[in-house]
C-alpha cells in the first residue's frame, strides 16, 4: 500500500474534530476539586520501586482524588487467590505512598487482571456516599475475566459519578467488537441506586483503560515519521476510536482531550523503542481517557410536542440547574519513564467545578477525656442529620496516616457497646485491653453498613503511652499485633 503525504492526510485530520472542553478557566464559580486518573496496562510486570512520578507528587497542587485503572495485572491462580485474602502488591505500593500523603484508599475493584482504585483526601471522604462496584466479563466467552470492564459508582457532595475501567478486544481488525463490548458493558452494569441504576444515569462518567483502538490504513512509515515528528494531528483522522465517535451513538457523547502525546504501545522493554519485533506491531493510542457529562434535559416548554417529560427528567432538570457540575481538563498526557510494560501509562489531570449538595457530615465524633490503654476509653457521637442506623454500623479507631478502612487498629460495634444516649449526643464504649499500648496521633471513623461509606470522621487526637505496660516490662509490639485479632473484622460480618 503507498504511504499517504502529509498534504493528504492534513486533510483528513480536519475531520477529527478534538471536543470543546466542558470548563473553561475563569468561566464558572463554586468549589473546585482536582481529579487525576491514571490507566496503565502493566502487562502482568511486577511494580516498579517507586511511583512518584506516575502520580506527579512534585507537583505544587495535589490533587484531591487519584482514580488509577491497571489492566493485565498478574493473575494466575495461586496469586489472584492470594491477592483476595491481601492486597495485591499494586494496591499496596499505591496505598504506602499515598497514605502519608493524607490519602485514604476508598474503594476498589478487582476482576483478574482489571483493577480500580479511588484514593480520595482525607477531608473529602465522609462526602463519598453510596459506594457501589461491579465488573462484566466479555473475554473468552464472558467466562473468563482477561477482558471487561470494572466500575465503582459513588456520590461526591451529592453528585453521581462513575469510573469505569475496561480492557476491550484486542488486534487492528476488531474495532466494531471493541464498540459492542463497550456498549454490552453500559447496558448491563446495574447498581442499586435509585438515583443512578445505571452507567449513563451519572451526572459524570469516566470512561479509560487499553481500549485497544488502533491507528488504520497509515503505513507503519508514515506513522513513524509523524511521531518522531511530534506531527501526532495527522495522525488523528484514521485512529478508530475518533472515527467511531462520528457513527457510533453509545459514544457520541463522550469526550477527550487532544492526542498530543505519541502513541502508548507496544514498546521494546525497557525502553522508548516502538516494537522491534519481528511482528513490528504499528505504534497505537490504545490507552486512553475519556468523560461524559449527563446530557441536560430541555426544560419543559422547549419539549418537542410528542415528548412527554417524566418525573426523572424533571427532577435532573432541577438539580442541574441547582448544583451544577462543570468539568475541565487540565492535562493528558503519556509518562514516558517506566518500561516494566509494554504499554506507557497515560494521565489525566481534570478539575471539576461543582455546588456541594451537602457540606455537613452525617456524624460529629470526638474522644472523650484522655485515652490510653491504662482504662477504659469513651466515644462520644451525634447525628448531625437523619440517616438509617444498623446493628452493623462500627466506629473504627485508626492511626492518622491510615491507608483504607481496613487499616484500622481496633474497632467497636456501636450498638453493642453504647453506655448512654439522649437525643443529642451517644456515648459508645471501648475497652482499655482494644486501645494501643503504644499511643500516637489517632483519628475516629463511623462506618455505615446501610449507606456502605464513612459518614463521619474526628479531629485528630493523640492516644498516650500506656504506663502500665512500660512499668510492668510488657513489649508494646507484641500487644499491640493481638488488637485485631482480639477486636475481629466488620468487613467479615
Amino acid at each position: 500500500m503507498m504511504e499517504e503525504t502529509e498534504e493528504q492526510s492534513k486533510t483528513e485530520q480536519s475531520d477529527a474534530k478534538q471536543p470543546d472542553l466542558s470548563l473553561r478557566k475563569g468561566d464558572y464559580d463554586g468549589e473546585s476539586l482536582r481529579l487525576q486518573m491514571v490507566t496503565w496496562n502493566v502487562a502482568t510486570a511486577d511494580p516498579p520501586d517507586d511511583v512518584s512520578s506516575l502520580l506527579r507528587l512534585s507537583s505544587p497542587k495535589s490533587p484531591d482524588l487519584y482514580i488509577i485503572g491497571l489492566q493485565e495485572v498478574y493473575a494466575r491462580p495461586l496469586r489472584f487467590l492470594s491477592d483476595i485474602v491481601f492486597d495485591d502488591p499494586w494496591s499496596h505500593l499505591f496505598m504506602s505512598t499515598l497514605a502519608p500523603r493524607g490519602y485514604v484508599k476508598v474503594s476498589s475493584i478487582r476482576m483478574q487482571g482489571l483493577l480500580l482504585i479511588f484514593f480520595s483526601k482525607l477531608e473529602h471522604v465522609p462526602f463519598i456516599r453510596d459506594i457501589q462496584a461491579t465488573y462484566t466479563r466479555t473475554g473468552i466467552f464472558g467466562y473468563w475475566g482477561n477482558k471487561g470492564g470494572v466500575s465503582i459508582s459513588l456520590s461526591l457532595y451529592g453528585h453521581k459519578l462513575c469510573f469505569l475501567n475496561c480492557h476491550l478486544a484486542a488486534h487492528m481488525k476488531y474495532a466494531t467488537e471493541r464498540v459492542d463490548e463497550f456498549e454490552y458493558i453500559m447496558d448491563t452494569q446495574t447498581f442499586d441506586c435509585k438515583k443512578a441504576p445505571t452507567i449513563p444515569d451519572h451526572r459524570l462518567v469516566f470512561w479509560f483503560g487499553d481500549l485497544n483502538f488502533r491507528i488504520q490504513d497509515h503505513g507503519m512509515h508514515f506513522v513513524r515519521t509523524c511521531i518522531n515528528n511530534q506531527t501526532y494531528n495527522l495522525l488523528w483522522s484514521k485512529d478508530q476510536l475518533i472515527m467511531m465517535k462520528k457513527k457510533e451513538q453509545v459514544l457520541e457523547e463522550f469526550e477527550e482531550g487532544p492526542l498530543d502525546f505519541q502513541p502508548t504501545y507496544k514498546f521494546d522493554l525497557n525502553s522508548d523503542t516502538y516494537d522491534s519485533s519481528g511482528k513490528k506491531r504499528k505504534p497505537a493510542w490504545t490507552d486512553r481517557i475519556l468523560w461524559r457529562l449527563r446530557p441536560k434535559a430541555p426544560p419543559p416548554d422547549e419539549q418537542e410536542n410528542n415528548v412527554t417529560v417524566d418525573a426523572k427528567q424533571v427532577k435532573q432538570l432541577q438539580e442541574d440547574e441547582e448544583y451544577p457540575l462543570k468539568i475541565r481538563q487540565d492535562l493528558y498526557t503519556s509518562n514516558m519513564e517506566y518500561g516494566i510494560s509494554d504499554h506507557k501509562p497515560v494521565i489525566g489531570l481534570f478539575t471539576l467545578e461543582l455546588r456541594k449538595m451537602y457540606e455537613t457530615p452525617l456524624v460529629r465524633l470526638q474522644a472523650e477525656g484522655d485515652w490510653s490503654a491504662d482504662i477504659d476509653a469513651m466515644v462520644l457521637y451525634s447525628p448531625l442529620q437523619p440517616f438509617s442506623s444498623s446493628t452493623w454500623d462500627w466506629i473504627g479507631l485508626f492511626k492518622v496516616g491510615f491507608t483504607s478502612l481496613s487499616d484500622y487498629t481496633t474497632f467497636t460495634w456501636v450498638k453493642d457497646d453504647e453506655v448512654a444516649f439522649n437525643d443529642e449526643v451517644t456515648q459508645v464504649y471501648i475497652s482499655k485491653e482494644e486501645i494501643p499500648v503504644q499511643g500516637g496521633d489517632f483519628v475516629l471513623a463511623y462506618y455505615s453498613s446501610t449507606l456502605k461509606c464513612v459518614i463521619g470522621i474526628s479531629e485528630p487526637f493523640k492516644v498516650h503511652e500506656s504506663k502500665v505496660a512500660i512499668e510492668e516490662g510488657l513489649v508494646p509490639e507484641r500487644i499491640n499485633s493481638l488488637d485485631k485479632t482480639v477486636a475481629g473484622d466488620p468487613f467479615w460480618n
